[in-house]
């Protein structure tokens, strides 16, 4: 258990995020900031509420500002707005920029030693910003995409196949976004390759339904996008450093020199502990996933470029 971990954002992911933390026991106090005033405290009043029910003791406290978050060993960002219908994760990147930036700051004043964990879109971007924002090593900068992606894709073979999802072993890389690399070469049920058990025509629906698994659900809701889902991936990787599980999880970690890749956020194995990204776990790709990944690297570059340029 940590002491104090801050979720930057009370809008539905963070929100969502801040009362699994709670039902978890992973922190003693979540404090939840936004700039709307009453929002985080009235949310906060309600979740904490839910304590006698649900049985935890985390105190959770709402605030407009990142003094009550002093101290706190751990931060995840989701402030930002979020996706419409029509709208591309790399059409956030200029306002959520100048957003996550204001945020990186403040937690870098108030809690300099740390670990920032994303959930922000575009994702690997944000992560850059948050990075160079900060001055945070890479070590306590890292991002929540592969999760979240590995999850979507899990379950829809889960679903293709009729099985348990618990059997399913799987890895997304790559940036998150329509470039995503699903490793169909690590994909196994119970450890038999799924290529035995699924004809590649339906394999690549699957693959291409993992892809747009955000913009999905966007045009369902129309005016929001995912967040039982994100929320439950940030918090999976919050459990991880705050337990020292060391669990190897994909995340987006700033490269340097892993994959052949260099001075780029994207989504690799990391191995997560309690002082954040312990490793970067190389793994033999195929031809064709190291291509797609030198790809998928080359599209965040593109954005981050965006934003030095902005």
């Amino acid at each position: 258990m940590l002491g104090k971990v801050a979720v930057v954002g009370a809008g539905n992911v963070g929100a969502t995020a801040a009362q699994r933390l709670a039902e978890k026991s992973l922190a003693r106090t979540v404090v939840m900031i936004d700039v709307v005033e009453g929002v985080p405290q009235g949310k906060a009043l309600d979740q904490w509420q839910s304590g006698p029910i649900e049985g935890f003791d985390t105190r959770i406290v709402g605030t407009n500002g990142y003094d009550e978050a002093a101290g706190a060993e751990l931060f995840l960002v989701t402030a930002g707005i979020a996706r419409k219908p029509g709208m591309s994760r790399d059409d956030l990147v200029k306002t959520n920029a100048g957003i996550v930036r204001s945020v990186a700051k403040e937690i870098a004043r108030v809690a300099p030693a740390s670990i920032i964990i994303v959930v922000s879109n575009p994702l690997d971007v944000m992560c850059y910003v948050a990075m160079k924002a900060s001055g945070f090593p890479r070590e306590r900068v890292i991002g929540m995409a592969g999760v979240l992606d590995t999850a979507r894709y899990r379950m829809f073979l889960a679903e293709a196949m009729a099985v348990s999802v618990d059997d399913i072993q799987a890895m997304v890389l790559g940036g998150h976004g329509d470039t995503m690399v699903p490793l169909v070469s690590y994909t196994t049920v119970s450890g038999i390759p799924v290529s035995q058990l699924l004809a590649r025509d339906r394999l690549d629906a699957i693959l291409d339904r993992t892809r747009n698994g955000g913009a999905e659900i966007v045009s369902y809701l129309k005016t929001g996008s995912a967040y039982y889902a994100p929320s439950a991936a940030a918090v999976q990787m919050v459990e991880a450093i705050a337990l020292d599980k060391r669990r190897i999880l994909p995340c987006s970690a700033w490269l340097q020199g892993e994959f052949g890749l260099r001075d780029v956020f994207c989504g690799v194995p990391c191995k997560l502990g309690r002082t954040g990204l312990e490793r970067i776990v190389e793994i033999e790709l195929t031809d064709a996933e190291r291509a797609e990944l030198a790809q998928s690297a080359e599209a965040v570059r593109a954005t981050q470029a965006v934003v030095d340029a902005g």
